[in-house]
Order: C-alpha cells, then sequence, then structure tokens
C-alpha cells in the first residue's frame, strides 16, 4: 500500500520537489492533499464557497487565495508569474447535473445556488470555463475529475465538446473511469479523470492509439487490493433513533438500505436515504448527507474518524464549522489523486528536463 489511509496532517512529509500546483473548485482540499502527499508543491487555490475556502485556508495555508467564481478569476489580469509555470492544473468542477443520481438532462442549461452566498451558475459551462483558464495560464498538464454520468447517455456529446475546447486550447486530452476503490482508497468511488498535456511538450511521447488517434503515452491502470469497512470501524458514532433502531432490527442480509425493512413492514417508501455499510465489503460511496450511512451490523451512524478513513482525509483535519460528510463528501479522495499524481509525473513530468 503506497499511501497510508490512516495519516494525519501534522505527521505527513510533503517534500514539494514534483512541481507545482494550482487547484480550482478546491473545496476542503481533497486533491491538494493528493498532490501534497505524491510529492508536489500546491501554491493555492480557487474556491466559492466561503465556509470551503475557511477550512482550505485553516489546513493548507495556501500561498495564494481567491474567493470569488472561476468566472471572474479566469479574467484577472493580476495573477502571480508563478501560476503562468504550473507543472499541473487541477480541478473539479461542480458535476451534479451529470450524476446518474440527480435529474440529468432536465437540469442541463439551468442556473443553480449551491449553498451560501454564492453566486447563481450554469453547472454545465463551469468545464468550459476551467478549460479557459488552462488556455490562459498554460500549465504542462491539466486534470479535471468529474462524475461516472458524464460518459453516459446523452452526456457523451458534452465530452467530444471537452475534446474539442481542450485541442483549441492548445492540449491533447483523454480520459480514464476509475475507481477509487482499486487505488488504496477504502470506498467505492467511480469518477471520470480528463488528463491533458500541453502540445508543445508531446512530441517525445506520442504513441499511435488507433488507426486516427496520436496522443502521449500515459498508463493509468490501478488494481489494489480492496480495503474492507471493518478496517476501519471505530467503535464510535452517533446512535440511531428509537423509531430507526426498530426499522433497522428488522433488517435482513443483502438489504441496500433501510427502506428495504420498511416497506417489508408498512408497504411504504421511507429510508431509503439511509444505506448500510457491510463491515466485509467495500464502503459505499460518502454522499454530502450526514445521515447516509448506516452500518449494518451497529444501529449507528458513521463516526467521524471512520469518515475521514473511508474518504482518506487526514484524522486531524480542522474541519472547523463545516459538516466532515459534506465536505469529505465533496472532495475527491487525496490518495485517488496522490495515485494519479505519482503516474503523471513517473511517466512526464520527470522526463521533461525542463519541468523544475
Amino acid at each position: 500500500m503506497k499511501y497510508n489511509y490512516k495519516w494525519t496532517l501534522k505527521d505527513a512529509v510533503f517534500t514539494k520537489d514534483k512541481g507545482k500546483v494550482f487547484s480550482c473548485f478546491a473545496c476542503g482540499g481533497g486533491s491538494t492533499m493528493g498532490y501534497k502527499l505524491a510529492g508536489f508543491d500546491v501554491l493555492g487555490c480557487n474556491e466559492i464557497d466561503p465556509k470551503m475556502m475557511d477550512a482550505y485556508v485553516a489546513n493548507h495555508n495556501p500561498k495564494y487565495s481567491y474567493l470569488e467564481p472561476i468566472q471572474t478569476f479566469k479574467l484577472r489580469d493580476d495573477l502571480p508569474d508563478e501560476l503562468y509555470n504550473l507543472d499541473i492544473l487541477d480541478g473539479s468542477p461542480p458535476c451534479s447535473s451529470f450524476s446518474m443520481a440527480g435529474n440529468r438532462e432536465k437540469d442541463w442549461g439551468k442556473e443553480k445556488k449551491f449553498r451560501e452566498g454564492q453566486a447563481h451558475q450554469i453547472l454545465d459551462d463551469l468545464f468550459f470555463d476551467f478549460i479557459d483558464l488552462a488556455k490562459k495560464l498554460q500549465p504542462k498538464v491539466v486534470v479535471a475529475e468529474n462524475v461516472k454520468g458524464l460518459l453516459l447517455g446523452e452526456a457523451k456529446s458534452y465530452v467530444r465538446r471537452i475534446y474539442k475546447e481542450f485541442d483549441e486550447s492548445g492540449y491533447i486530452v483523454q480520459h480514464w473511469l476509475l475507481n477509487a476503490s482499486k487505488m488504496g482508497v477504502p470506498q467505492k468511488r467511480e469518477r471520470v479523470f480528463f488528463i491533458a498535456m500541453r502540445k508543445d511538450l508531446c512530441e517525445s511521447f506520442l504513441y499511435q492509439k488507433d488507426m486516427f488517434t496520436q496522443v502521449p503515452k500515459l498508463e493509468i491502470n490501478f488494481n489494489d487490493k480492496p480495503i474492507l469497512f471493518k478496517e476501519l470501524i471505530d467503535g464510535t458514532g452517533r446512535e440511531l433513533s428509537e423509531n430507526m433502531k426498530i426499522v433497522w432490527s428488522k433488517r435482513i442480509e443483502g438489504d441496500a438500505d433501510m427502506r428495504a425493512a420498511y416497506y417489508r413492514e408498512f408497504k411504504k417508501e421511507k429510508y431509503f436515504s439511509q444505506n448500510y455499510l457491510y463491515s466485509d465489503k467495500v464502503s459505499k460511496t460518502i454522499t454530502s448527507h450526514e445521515d447516509s450511512l448506516v452500518l449494518f451490523d451497529y444501529p449507528r451512524y458513521t463516526s467521524k474518524n471512520e469518515v475521514c478513513k473511508i474518504g482518506t482525509y487526514p484524522l486531524d483535519y480542522n474541519f472547523l464549522k463545516n459538516k466532515p460528510h459534506y465536505l469529505i463528501g465533496m472532495s475527491v479522495p487525496p490518495i485517488m489523486t496522490a495515485r494519479i499524481a505519482d503516474e503523471i509525473y513517473n511517466q512526464w513530468l520527470s522526463k521533461l528536463e525542463f519541468t523544475k
């Protein structure tokens, strides 16, 4: 196991010798911690949510931090020279309109407002605002994370546009669908990663992917042994209410959530958001809802430390006023990012003589 999912910021060693990174849509810094674990120097971030930015600053003390929508950030003419000499520009554009759990096509093109104090935004456009920023800053590599739903159904046309916009911005892009549970993360979490290299750096890496396509060769293939939830259990966590305990007591092996038992007993739909975690299986994906994960073997919710380990967040992370489930559920698991960052460095950046 390359990285330990039980770790602390206090004891972590960040070498900062692999290159410079800037993170957009940074949330609480899941990706940032991944790059740091992999040895990169993360200069700072852009984030729209003030509560998330407060947590980011408290835990990472960034050199540069910009609390504003990416639409205005990308237009700034006062950015420091360091941001025009990045090794990696990282970003996780909000993507709920493409999630299989959402409304998908019904929400495409609509303005939405999220959390306190945020501006209305059309989520579909944020990815292209991010590409605009890449076109401006011209980092060596761009990494963008998104939901699996982006590769399904009508959303495929959106992916074609992503490829087109990257091409017109001076990059060759590829994408991979990755499962965090195969990357040393104790959580089933499938995400799409778009990884692009600037065209003027590509020549020595190019290979013929198919009859019509040349791309810089990058092998992204993980198959780590799964980490079962029983390895994370710490015996704490808020207990279920008495009414919920009654429903929980009616569970049977194989139930995915508490709704199943409630429907068997009362023929009504309820508790469909309370998903079971089985001790002998890998944890389900953490969501932003605090009460979404219930232990099958114990009548309680997941504890803060269990959620940190599931999301590979440091156990001493300072959440300030943010709920751990929400912040971690909105984040890329640090170890997931670290594993990808390792491959980008080993296969690409380390072979560019002017990386440092």
